[in-house]
């Protein structure tokens, strides 16, 4: 019998560390989102250095790969 696979979070709340505004995303599941427009004060996020996405950076659950098989296990680095 297999293991069962973790379950997996689409959605992630990221909180520009401008403006302090939260936003609901949903994070994609074929690639890491490098960039991220604040929608309220216009600041471009990129992640932190180590990071792979600005959901890991900024977002209340890391990317989806991350989630899956755990740090810098995303193929996208």
């Amino acid at each position: 019998m297999s293991p069962t696979p973790p379950m997996v979070t689409l959605t992630s709340v990221l909180t520009c560390p401008v403006c302090q505004q939260p936003h609901s995303e949903q994070m994609p599941t074929n690639a890491c989102q490098y960039f991220y427009e604040c929608p309220s004060c216009r600041t471009v996020l990129k992640p932190l250095a180590g990071d792979c996405c600005v959901f890991c950076s900024y977002g209340s659950v890391p990317c989806p790969p991350i989630q899956e098989q755990g740090p810098g296990t995303c193929g996208c680095c």
